[in-house]
């Protein structure tokens, strides 16, 4: 069987002009003799992106995910590729609803008329992994609530599984006969495939993100985000509160019912900085098709996230590392950026860094010149990404996946708002979140973090000390004498960072009661 499919992907390379594609970067002269004589006398007059487009699409919902997920690694691709290939649509055929049904029965244990009232045997919606049909909870605690039932594609593993293993098969072969094979990495991108498709194949991983999210949003006016029946899901059924709302590409409609557009626009840029700078944890496929607008009275104009399968967080180094880029974009100190790529070890170590600050330079200088409306974040960042394949940058995946959804919220907030600032809308999140990583607010917070372990091992340190000295100073005579002073010494210093620290920390402390004080008496309590 993978000896077919392998036939059949070999042959819509050819049917679609791929080989042109291929044979760029081949050297290896029995390849391009022989896709030479599989493509005599042939000629396309659609652009390659297109073809490979149509291609994948031909190839069925799996080459489809890869396609999506591919267009994401624009670091990697060719502008015209991955613009293309961020067309791919997952308009899948649905399944049959008795086997949908047949699925949720042996998930939850119990028959589909025991579970719901008001099942609708119709999907409302159909993708490559799942599809999803309007019910209504029957019993239990939650009964009488409108819930969204997502079930899982039958048989889907072994299909992923067996398609996988060509993919790989695949980036081997192309790393040993591409040029461009080793940089562009194939097995590691496959590999990255992998497992935003295993993550996606386990339902309960997409209702923990959905509810972190939930949770995240709780206290905010800003985005309404679905309630996860916990009782009612399981890995192949996913059950979750349904959601009525207006999809975000129907502006005339969204309009005609009175939603301010603008305003629209501009929360949909504040609703991803809160996510990326307050929260670490962001929604990472927000294109139209998961993001609809409530015209309910009680949430009338929020936005509505759908689709939880692929979400990104970033660690507290991926965040330093972004604010001390921001911030030196802002002054541009471009010797700072090209350092900082140097000291996160992403270039080589021989990288010149006058080099990469020079193409740093070319890159972002010219926007500099131009309205801050009319400056694209995304296209500076697909731009750097660009620019750093020259220099072997190695792009981290979380940031790829940071900046694909930046370029979807920008696009999102342009399409509603040609003259939407990001960079103004952006500003307050920016700014805030740069203080409280490298400002004294972020110290003090850092430090109040740090204070109960402190209070934990500072008392342990001369006892500490003292075995050390004295697992590494076991001598006979004379030498243990040596030892005690040496022992006394130590324990001495240890005593005044002590004492120091502790009147260190009675200042702090002092003076944020001072200061609490004042503030009550300056503005009333």
């Amino acid at each position: 069987m993978r000896f077919l499919r392998f036939l059949k992907i070999f042959f819509t390379i050819v049917r679609f002009g791929l080989d042109e594609l291929v044979m760029s970067g081949i050297d290896d002269r029995r390849v391009r003799f022989l896709m030479r004589i599989t493509t005599f006398g042939r000629k396309f007059d659609v652009a390659r992106g297109i073809r490979l487009r149509l291609a994948l699409e031909s190839l069925g919902p799996i080459f489809v995910k890869f396609g999506q997920v591919l267009s994401t690694r624009r670091d990697l691709l060719p502008v015209d590729i991955a613009d293309e290939l961020a067309k791919l649509q997952d308009q899948v055929p649905p399944f049959d609803s008795a086997v949908a049904i047949s699925i949720i029965e042996k998930s939850l244990g119990n028959p589909i008329d025991v579970l719901f009232n008001d099942f609708e045997r119709v999907p409302i919606a159909s993708a490559s992994i799942a599809q999803v049909h309007f019910a209504k909870i029957r019993t239990g605690v939650h009964a009488g609530k409108d819930v969204a039932v997502k079930v899982l594609r039958p048989g889907m593993l072994p299909v992923i599984d067996s398609d996988l293993a060509l993919l790989r098969d695949i980036a081997i072969w192309a790393e040993r006969l591409w040029a461009d094979g080793r940089r562009l990495k194939p097995r590691e991108v496959v590999a990255e495939f992998d497992k935003y498709l295993h993550d996606e194949l386990d339902l309960m991983r997409e209702a923990a993100n959905g509810s972190q999210l939930r949770r995240n949003f709780a206290g905010l006016d800003l985005l309404l985000v679905p309630e996860m029946y916990w009782d009612f899901s399981a890995p192949s059924v996913l059950v979750m509160e349904r959601m009525i709302g207006v999809p975000i590409s129907q502006v005339e409609t969204l309009r005609a019912a009175g939603v301010d557009i603008p305003k629209l626009a501009r929360e949909g840029v504040e609703i991803f900085f809160t996510q990326v700078f307050r929260d670490g944890f962001f929604h990472a496929d927000m294109h139209p098709g998961n993001i609809q607008v409530s015209l309910d009275p009680a949430h009338f104009g929020r936005y509505i996230a759908l689709d939880f399968g692929i979400v990104g967080a970033l660690s507290d180094f991926d965040k330093n590392y972004l604010a001390q880029n921001f911030l030196a974009f802002f002054k541009r100190d471009y010797h700072r950026v090209a350092t900082l790529h140097l000291e996160s070890g992403w270039v080589p170590s021989n990288t010149r860094v006058e080099e990469l600050e020079s193409a740093i330079r070319a890159v972002c200088e010219p926007y500099f010149d131009r309205a801050l409306k009319d400056i694209s974040l995304g296209q500076v960042l697909l731009r750097l990404f660009s620019t750093s394949r020259r220099f072997n940058v190695e792009i981290q995946p979380q940031l790829v996946l940071l900046q694909k959804t930046m370029l979807n919220v920008e696009g999102l907030g342009r399409s509603l708002d040609p003259e939407l600032d990001l960079w103004k809308t952006a500003k307050p999140y920016l700014e805030r979140w740069m203080n409280e990583q490298i400002g004294w607010r972020g110290w003090y917070e850092r430090l109040q973090m740090e204070a109960p372990q402190w209070s934990k091992t500072l008392p342990q340190l001369p006892r500490l000390i003292h075995h050390l000295l004295a697992e590494r100073h076991e001598l006979p005579g004379a030498g243990n004498d040596e030892l005690m002073r040496t022992i006394l010494v130590e324990q001495k210093r240890t005593n005044r960072l002590l004492q120091a620290l502790l009147i260190f920390g009675l200042a702090v402390g002092a003076g944020a009661v001072i200061t609490q004080v004042w503030l009550s008496y300056a503005y009333g309590g």
